[in-house]
């Protein structure tokens, strides 16, 4: 038999001669609760919003991308990256040829980025879902056409209506020096876009062509910027990873969407653990509650304390008691809490509650939230661990107080 736990349990739930301690236990649950709660759709909105930048960011860009150690470019038919192209979980293979250019339409100039892919290369759904205007299309009867990002399209005044201008390409001629005539030292194409892509940061400067057009205005007809990929068999793309970066060596880099984009990613994850501490600070504040429970408590019940030392029992024993008191203040609280979080969060998922003000964002019309279990348990390990840290220190406190209590009298 657990004695302190039966004694525990009666006193949490009985009535108290204060009517006081009733009414701080009380608030010491309900802190507990809304601590819990407020804790796992913290890191459940975050969560949202991490799926909601992965998701922005894995409509253009792939799975997996393979770089040159050092250096722009490399020669793409290496035996490993031909052999690559040929395996059956690879889809959406594309060499990627990407430049700084020279952008000029209708009088207007602009600094822009090329990038060459093969026609192929990105599916049907993620077509329609960047493009904000016009179509996606880059060859239609052997004829290249451009789709352009938002800031081109901006700087440029770009008309998808006028069918007659078209953007002319500037890139340095390789080998050109001093020409007679400066625009022999440039490659100079033309080019008609067909639509324009999302407003997105890293999509505003880039101009999509065919990889054969960017050879043409790059010069470069054999060495390519990078190899971009997606794979058949989604759970495996970390070993997938691990085993090519094996194959290829040191000479090649292997990155996924994260180390793509490594500061979107970080600095998700920092403001996501920077609010989480800050939060769990306040929540810190909160649970001292327990500990004027705990003390008022153990004035309450001073002779019933009393009587179980006249019976035997030992300061280790009473001090049991009020920290088991504490954890259950705090078990009732935090699963109370996690229970009220998972439903504010499945009610948002599915019919969204908390919506985005009308016309502020046009990717979302309410708040992102995703649960994951390792939220919950840490939610739950956070709380249950910071209330019993203060549950044993008040009790001990306490039970001490009051041994010096009766030794004065």
């Amino acid at each position: 038999m657990n004695l302190p736990y039966l004694f525990a349990k009666r006193y949490l739930f009985s009535k108290k001669s204060v009517n006081a301690i009733n009414i701080i236990s009380g608030i010491s649950v309900v802190g507990v609760l809304v601590s819990s709660a407020a804790l796992i759709i913290l890191l459940s909105s975050f969560n949202g919003m991490e799926n909601l930048i992965l998701s922005m960011y894995s409509q253009f860009s792939p799975e997996l991308k393979i770089e040159p150690n050092q250096g722009k470019l490399f020669d793409a038919n290496n035996p490993n990256l031909v052999a690559l192209k040929r395996n059956p979980n690879v889809i959406h293979y594309t060499a990627i040829l990407e430049e700084k250019v020279l952008l000029q339409y209708d009088n207007r100039q602009y600094i822009g980025t090329i990038k060459g892919i093969e026609t192929n290369a990105i599916d049907y759904k993620a077509k329609d879902s960047l493009i904000i205007a016009g179509n996606y299309n880059l060859l239609q009867d052997s004829v290249p056409y451009t789709v352009i990002g938002a800031g081109v399209q901006a700087n440029l005044g770009v008309s998808l209506r006028n069918s007659h201008n078209k953007i002319d390409v500037y890139s340095p001629r390789k080998g050109a020096k001093n020409a007679a005539n400066p625009a022999d030292e440039f490659n100079i194409r033309s080019i008609q876009p067909t639509g324009i892509l999302k407003s997105q940061q890293d999509f505003d400067n880039l101009i999509i062509t065919p990889i054969g057009f960017a050879r043409e205005v790059l010069g470069e007809y054999n060495r390519v910027s990078a190899i971009e990929f997606y794979v058949k068999d989604k759970s495996s793309i970390a070993k997938f990873k691990n085993d090519l970066q094996t194959q290829l060596g040191d000479t090649f880099v292997v990155k996924n969407r994260e180390e793509q984009n490594p500061t979107v990613y970080k600095n998700v994850q920092v403001e996501r653990w920077a609010v989480y501490f800050i939060l769990t600070l306040i929540s810190i504040i909160a649970l001292f509650n327990i500990v004027g429970s705990l003390t008022m408590l153990v004035l309450d019940k001073k002779d019933d304390m009393n009587i179980l030392k006249n019976l035997g029992a030992n300061s280790a024993l009473i001090q049991k008691i009020f920290f088991y008191e504490g954890l259950m203040i705090s078990l009732i609280g935090c699963v109370g809490g996690l229970i009220i979080g998972y439903i504010f969060c499945y009610l948002q998922i599915n019919y969204g509650i908390i919506k985005v003000e009308e016309g502020s964002n046009m990717l979302i019309d309410s708040y992102p939230i995703a649960m994951r279990l390792t939220d919950f348990i840490i939610v739950f390990l956070t709380i249950t661990t910071i209330s019993g840290l203060i549950s044993y220190f008040s009790s001990k406190i306490s039970v001490a107080e009051l041994n010096k209590l009766e030794s004065g009298n």
